[in-house]
């Protein structure tokens, strides 16, 4: 009897702790970002515009590319509303409305095996969304762990989730065919909980976004 009185004690003492210990807990990011500018200016988004085109994405990942891009749309259009953006459902019903469907195909074939989008093929997409400059994401890492932090009694009370994102970021000019900016991140996210939900690729991807988008150039000064 003292025993079992002993066990729940322990037990019901240790779910105290660890609710306790949850609303503590704060997720943690860890990242490493990197940038340049190359041609691209201040207001040089705000007055040509910006579209985005189909991201790339590592052998295995394909089926996200367009969460990716509507994620990191999102964000700029959230952050940023005095640039003119035009997602990836737009872009690809206006090359669609154009007839440049076969030049949108092959511009990828391209970049697949030179790593550079051709410059005409460019011109084309811009014509086709109105936008000068061309946004182009790659995925070129994701990846999702759990980890049993917290057990008591054969009870497991807190997991630690953790996610881990690669993503580049170009901005290609499409009236010359080249890039104008570009920027990459490897972000890790991290928290404990008790919920057995691992953290998503669109949690980390906004954060990843939000970091990108605070280095780009802006005409209010440097970010």
């Amino acid at each position: 009897m003292r025993r079992t009185l002993l066990r729940g004690f322990l037990l019901w003492s240790a779910i105290a702790v660890a609710a306790a210990c949850l609303g503590c807990s704060i997720p943690q990011t860890y990242s490493s970002i990197q940038h340049r500018s190359l041609t691209l200016h201040p207001t040089d988004l705000e007055r040509h515009g910006l579209a985005f085109i189909t991201p790339s994405t590592v052998t295995g990942q394909e089926e996200e590319r367009q969460a990716v891009a509507l994620t990191f749309s999102g964000v700029l259009q959230k952050k940023r509303p005095d640039i003119p953006v035009m997602t990836l459902p737009q872009t690809l019903s206006a090359v669609n409305q154009s007839g440049v469907e076969e030049s949108y195909r092959r511009m990828f074939e391209d970049y697949r095996d030179t790593g550079l989008f051709k410059q005409d093929s460019l011109r084309i997409v811009g014509n086709a969304t109105g936008m000068r400059y061309i946004a182009q994401l790659k995925l070129s890492g994701f990846s999702q762990v759990s980890d049993g932090r917290l057990s008591i009694l054969g009870l497991r009370l807190l997991s630690t989730k953790t996610a881990r994102l690669r993503l580049f970021f170009q901005i290609w000019d499409s009236r010359d065919g080249s890039i104008a900016w570009e920027g990459m991140e490897e972000l890790e996210y991290t928290e404990d909980t008790p919920k057995e939900r691992t953290v998503t690729l669109m949690k980390v991807m906004e954060q990843a976004a939000s970091d990108l988008i605070d280095r780009l150039p802006s005409g209010k000064g440097p970010t």
